[in-house]
This record gives structure tokens, sequence and C-alpha cells, in this order.
């Protein structure tokens, strides 16, 4: 097997893993031949990197570029789902992600389940655009004729190399079925398995580069497994990284991750009949040490530069603001959370729907709202998709989001399809105590379809009870799914009382159970024992936390102004806490730097 001469740079980097796999080659190899392939998918319009997602397309062209110099058998693949995303690839419909694409002379690419998101049509009118092949073998039109490319064959030093493409067929319900309307997706398998037979007496090494992911019943595992004769299947889909090269049956198999978070480079070297595959994951860390390729800087630019015009688009309007301020939407139900919800569930017709206050960034002010208002307020293009999950892992999330309540937590989580009540007297992890699901009390033990964003459903936010769910469907972008709500005239935003509190009040030095039943306007302080219980009237002391009824007329009672002579130190001592504590929830850098007038918040916890 001959090596590649690697620079240092990516001999420092990497280890690489050797498979041999058996082929039919027939071409005259008496040298070896030696072909490299670059692979991205599940791309999803990242094309400017951010501080946790993306390598950027600027560094990507880079890379390759280096790639191509070296090795003059280059081949680029994608498998799939690069065109739909954040703003950027949105709001060009893809046509931005193509370009770029171009730019960087991609090969091939299959077609994923979210390159269908803005409607067959559109993606047909994308292949025109695109300088390489959209390829997908297992998708037929309503005439039964393939509606892309099946497969195409490139030549490397008289070695052929056939590439077909599959899409996974939960496609279907993957997307919005008009988007899909009169097509039908075949199973991969069987596709797979004819595209061997006709490429094996054509080609010396046969790719597939297919969206249809790890996870699920019909997964790539399973289908290098059952289907021989493929040397290399390039996967997507899942938004699996494998950073070790697997190999399922005589096939390797190999998955980049998502928005273009690493990039996959795969050596394949032809010599007597057989493949040697070597496969690496170069990732964000290690691209941060190239230069950014000057022409794609300049394309992204200009691209960001047209959007302007489209991001001043009114889309409709508001009468109110909509809350989406971050102390706001990390603490309590605001419209914007409420709205964001049922625009999830309006695109699902799930049973709830499920997001986080951290993933709404910015407010809309009242009047009219502009595409630009949501994509600021949306920024992440984080997607929507669905779970069937059980009650109690929808009540475990509830509790979690709110474990740090009345502190702000970017899980706190705003719903749908359901509502719920808490108490943040209680410990945290048993504060949940009671969660409805229209009229009905949410059982335990029944399996519902949830509406989130792929984010929490991976287990961000610490949502780690999403991560073994079931994923049921895919959908747009969550702005595009407020867009969509906005558009078809969905409900007025309004807080509704989805999130209730039952509310709490800190005992401070001096109180008596009489006085906090005086100061929260109750009729006696039995009502406080009655929802306290096992409460000792006699027995009450600074920063013990009091359930407060929903009788209460004043139950806004945990907040200290500041009078001469106060320290922070004091204030912690009269309600039993610490300064440092009050320092923390108040965000208050110097301790020693309150005045009279000041506001202090008097956490639960």
């Amino acid at each position: 097997m001959r090596t590649k001469k690697w620079t240092s740079f990516f001999v420092a980097l990497f280890m690489l893993v050797a498979f041999v796999v058996p082929t039919n080659a027939f071409a005259d190899t008496n040298e070896p031949v030696k072909i490299v392939i670059g692979h991205t998918n599940d791309f999803h319009g990242m094309m400017i990197a951010s501080k946790y997602d993306g390598i950027g397309i600027d560094r990507i062209a880079t890379l390759v570029d280096n790639l191509r110099a070296d090795n003059p058998n280059f081949l680029l693949l994608d498998a799939g789902d690069a065109i739909q995303g954040p703003p950027i690839a949105t709001l060009s419909k893809g046509e931005s992600v193509i370009r770029a694409y171009n730019l960087i002379k991609y090969d091939a690419m299959a077609a994923g389940n979210h390159d269908f998101d803005f409607g067959k049509e559109r993606l047909l009118e994308l292949v025109e655009l695109a300088d390489f092949p959209i390829l997908s073998a297992n998708v037929k039109d309503e005439n039964e004729d393939l509606l892309l490319k099946d497969y195409i064959i490139k030549e490397y030093e008289g070695v052929k190399v056939g590439i077909f493409g599959l899409t996974t067929p939960d496609t279907a319900f993957m997307t919005h079925p008009k988007n899909v309307e009169g097509l039908t997706f075949e199973n991969q398998v069987d596709v797979a398995k004819k595209m061997v037979k006709e490429l094996e007496s054509k080609v010396d090494v046969i790719i597939a580069v297919g969206h249809i992911g790890v996870e699920g019943e019909n997964n790539s595992m399973d289908l290098c497994k059952e289907v021989d004769g493929i040397d290399l299947f390039v996967d997507g889909h899942s938004h699996t990284d494998i950073q070790e090269p697997v190999k399922y049956g005589d096939t390797l198999l190999v998955q980049t991750g998502e928005k273009g978070n690493n990039f996959g480079v795969v050596e394949l070297t032809v010599e007597n009949g057989k493949v040697t595959a070597e496969a690496k994951l170069i990732g964000k860390k290690e691209a941060k040490e190239l230069e950014p390729k000057v022409e794609m800087t300049e394309l992204v630019e200009k691209i960001d530069a047209e959007n302007k015009e489209i991001l001043s688009v009114v889309l409709g309007k508001t009468d109110v603001d909509l809350d989406g301020e971050r102390g706001d939407v990390r603490t309590g139900e605001t419209n914007l959370g409420n709205l964001i919800a049922d625009a999830m569930l309006a695109a699902t017709k799930a049973d709830v729907a499920f997001t986080n206050g951290g993933g709404i960034r910015a407010s809309i002010k009242a009047g009219d709202i502009t595409k630009g208002d949501v994509v600021t307020a949306f920024p992440f293009g984080n997607t929507v998709t669905t779970k069937k999950i059980l009650g109690k892992d929808i009540i475990a999330a509830l509790e979690h989001g709110i474990d740090s309540y009345p502190q702000a937590k970017g899980a706190f989580p705003h719903v749908a399809g359901m509502t719920y009540v808490f108490n943040p007297a209680a410990e945290a992890g048993n504060r949940i105590v009671e969660v409805m699901v229209g009229d009905t009390k949410m059982d335990p033990e029944k399996y519902y379809i949830m509406a989130t964003s792929d984010f929490l459903g991976i287990g961000g936010d610490g949502y780690e009870m999403f991560k073994t769910a079931e994923r049921v469907g895919e959908f747009m972008t969550q702005d595009e799914a407020l867009v969509a709500f906005i558009q078809d005239g969905g409900k007025a935003a309004a807080v509704e009382g989805r999130i209730v509190s039952l509310g709490a009040y800190v005992v401070k030095y001096g109180d008596t159970l009489g006085t906090i039943a005086e100061a929260l306007e109750l009729d006696s302080y039995e009502e406080l024992v009655a929802v306290n219980a096992g409460i000792n009237p006699n027995m009450i002391f600074p920063g013990d936390v009091i359930v407060v009824p929903t009788t209460a007329k004043n139950a806004d009672m945990n907040t200290y102004t500041v009078v001469e002579g106060d320290t922070l130190g004091k204030i912690a001592e009269m309600f039993g806490t610490t300064y440092e504590k009050l320092a923390e929830a108040n965000e208050i850098e110097k301790p020693y730097m309150i005045f009279v007038g000041d506001s202090i918040e008097i956490p639960y916890n």
C-alpha cells in the first residue's frame, strides 16, 4: 500500500486507520492508484462559522484547495441536507449554498430530506444552477421516472469510480407533504443492490453517497451489511461524527457530523484488485489554522449584502410588543415564547410543543414584523423536529428546565398544547405539581408526539432525556415555522397562563406567619398553613421559603428596596442568605456598590 505524503500540518493532527475491502477492479493497475475523497454532510447552510458551529465555508474552501493541489485524483462529495438552515441559506431558498458549492467545485451531492424543504420544483431549479449533479437513485416522480440523476462515473489514471446517490425514504414525512407531492421514495437497500449490479461491470470502485443515517430501522449500517460490492459509503442524515473509520461487511462507512463542524477525508488506494481505505476527520479547532479563501469570503459578503433587501420585507403586524427579552424568556412565560411554540405545533400537528427560552434572542416591537425581526429573534437556524416520547420524560424535562428558578436559565421551557404548574419552594427536581395536555392530565406512561428543536432533540441545554426518544419527523427551521404561522393568520400572541408558579415568599428577619399573611393580603395565616403542609406557625426562620396560595392579592413580595445604611451583607442576613448569592442573583459585580432605592431580588434557593 502506497502511503500518502501528507504535509506536516496534517500529519501532526491525525492518525489514519486502514481497512482493506475487496473490489471488482479490472483496470490495469500495475502501480497503485491513489484517490482522495473529501466529504461533507448535513451542512445546513452553515457558511459562516459561529462560536459553536461550523468551520466556515471560506476555510473549507482553502482546505479543499490544499487537498486538490496535493492530490490530482481528488473527488469532493456531499451527503445531503446542504441548502436549508440559517438565513444566509434559506432566504435564497438554497441558491446561496449552491453558489458556494460551485466555487468549491463539488463533484456530486446526494439529495437529503431537507433539500426538499423548498419543494421539489425548487430542488430541480437548484439542480440546473449547480455545476455538479445532485444524485438520488431511489426517488421517482408521478410517472415512475427518476426525479434526479442516479449515478455518475469518474476516471482517475484508468481507474473508474461509480458514485450513486440515495435519499432516506423518511423524507416522505420529514418535510411538508406538499414538498414531495407525487414522489415515491423507494427502499434504499433494494435500490442499492440494483445500483451495484448495474455498476459492477462498468467500474473498479463503487461509492454510495447517501442521506440515510445510522439511526432507526432503515439505517446505513444495515445497508452496508446487506449490500455486497460497495467500497465506500459516504453517509449523512443522523448528524453522527464518526471519528474512527467503521467497516460494516466489506464497506467503509464515514460521516462528518453536522453544520460543517468537521470535514472528512478518505484515501483510497487501488492495487491488484484491492481497495485500501484510510479515513479521518478534520475538526473546527484544527481548521482554524487555515487562512480563509478570499474569493469565498467575498462571495459570502456579497450574499449578506443581497440579504439586506430580503430582510426588510414585511411579513405581518403585531399590535403589542413581542417579549423576547433575555431575563423574561429565561424565567417565565412570554407572548413570543407562546407564539413560537404555537407555530411549531401548527407546523407539525404534534400533541405538544416544547422549546427553550435561550433560543429566543430578541424582542419584536409592535407594528410591522419584518423578515429581519424574525431571524434576529431566532438566529440559530434550528430545525423543528418531532419525537415520540413518554409523558414521564416530558415531566422530567420540565423539572430540568425550571430547576434554577427564579434565576434565569436558557433551558427554561416554553410550551404549546400543554400547561404546567410548579412550586418554586420545593426541592429542585420535585417542583412540577401538574402537567395538563388540553383538559387531561399528562399520563407519565403514555407516548406523546412532541415538537421541539433539533438542538434540544439531541440533548442540547442539558435535555438528555430527549436524546433517546424516537425521532418521528423533521420540518422547517423555527424562524420559517414562525413566518408561516404569522402569514397563515395564526392566533394573536398573548400570555395565557400556560406556565403557572404557585408563588413563594422568602422569610426575612422579624417575620411571622401572621405578618406574612397580612403582607400578602390573605384573610388569615391559616391559608398559608393549608398550602405549606407540615409547617409549624411558631417555627419559621429567615431564608425559609413559604408557598404563596393563589388567593393572595399581593404575591410579589421578594423584592427588597435598599434603604439608608443597608449593605448587601445586612440584607443577606435579614433574609437568611449570603451576600454572594444576592450578588449572583442580581448580577451585582461590586457588592459594595448598592444605593438607596435599588431593588434587590431575593432568590428562593
